[in-house]
């Protein structure tokens, strides 16, 4: 059993290696830069959300007063085709997460999975391509908006309901921008519109809106139609009627696909009705923000323990098994 449980770690361990490469554009691409929005509210929401960027991607400047973030184009992180949509910006954090306290932050669960995780990334706000010209790779941030993780408060990574998500501790109180609305009770409805707001490859501050609800029957996670990317997971997804958050993104379609003619990475491109659509956890899951609101985790079947290759929901299925090539997706987590 020891030696079946180890091989599933290992299974699940590359699963979220995979974490910075899936996601997908549903219709028309409705990602935008955080300054090039429209819409004031939207401004206003983003200043609350933040990248997940390693330490070894950090450099503290000029006496500690601004933090040089060191990153390489999109272009040549992920070898993403020179004419694709923001080819030729900075890439840095691995994750996106939101304030919802003055010193509390959400993320996805496979964002944060230890506490090494925690003491090795730090959390920074205003990460903007406004701050950038097109093709640099090193941009200074305020030191003031970079923050470490003091310690995970709870975190979930479920491979039998798919719960998803992290509630941490940042290492001080965050003063100068407010904590995020949130759902605490009941869930959204079906068709209901959202915004999604995070760094998807890593970029700056992204906005994709004109999405809806697809699937919403998971006590644990709907489905939507965002357009979303690895380096999303972790971002806020709000009720685009309320602007208060109902989710946090986590998985979905893979990112990109090959071009063999180009020799590089091309967006990967669904109709807004069709593929599986991408994982929103419910804020309603974490305990600390919705007591009473978690359901019950599901019950595992002894078979399916004793089973080291199965994870139900994720693997084996019949379209995907690990040990097929080619038969899965890229990843299977954003």
């Amino acid at each position: 059993m020891k030696k079946k449980l180890t091989v599933l770690m290992t299974i699940l361990t590359c699963a979220s290696a995979g974490a910075s490469v899936n996601k997908v554009i549903y219709g028309e691409d409705d990602r935008t830069h955080l300054n090039d929005s429209e819409l004031a509210i939207f401004k206003e929401l983003a200043r609350a959300t933040a990248g997940m960027i390693p330490n070894t991607k950090l450099e503290k400047k000029f006496d500690g007063l601004l933090t040089l973030v060191k990153g390489e184009t999109l272009e040549k992180a992920m070898r993403v085709c020179k004419d694709e949509k923001f080819s030729q910006v900075m890439t840095a954090a691995n994750c996106s997460g939101f304030l919802v306290g003055k010193n509390l932050l959400v993320t996805a669960g496979h964002c944060i999975t230890s506490e090494a995780a925690c003491k090795n990334n730090q959390w920074v706000f205003d990460f903007r391509q406004d701050l950038l010209k097109e093709g640099e790779t090193e941009l200074y941030v305020n030191s003031d908006n970079v923050y470490g993780c003091k310690k995970i408060i709870s975190q979930s990574l479920s491979r039998v309901s798919k719960n998803d998500y992290a509630l941490i501790e940042l290492d001080r109180d965050v003063t100068d921008r407010e904590p995020l609305k949130f759902r605490s009770e009941g869930k959204i409805e079906t068709n209901d519109p959202l915004v999604v707001i995070g760094h998807p490859s890593g970029l700056p501050t992204i906005i994709a809106d004109g999405a809806n609800v697809r699937t919403n029957d998971n006590d644990f996670f709907f489905q939507a139609n965002l357009d979303t990317f690895g380096g999303n997971s972790g971002s806020a997804v709000f009720n685009a009627k309320t602007n208060t958050v109902e989710g946090i993104l986590v998985r979905g379609e893979r990112d990109y696909a090959f071009d063999p003619q180009s020799g590089c990475n091309r967006v990967f491109k669904c109709k807004d009705d069709e593929c599986r659509g991408e994982d929103v956890t419910r804020i309603t899951v974490i305990p600390e923000l919705a007591p009473g609101m978690t359901p019950e985790e599901p019950v595992i079947e002894e078979e399916e323990l004793d089973n080291p290759f199965a994870i139900p929901g994720l693997f084996p299925t019949e379209d995907c098994n690990p040990f097929i090539p080619g038969s899965c997706p890229d990843s299977l987590f954003n």
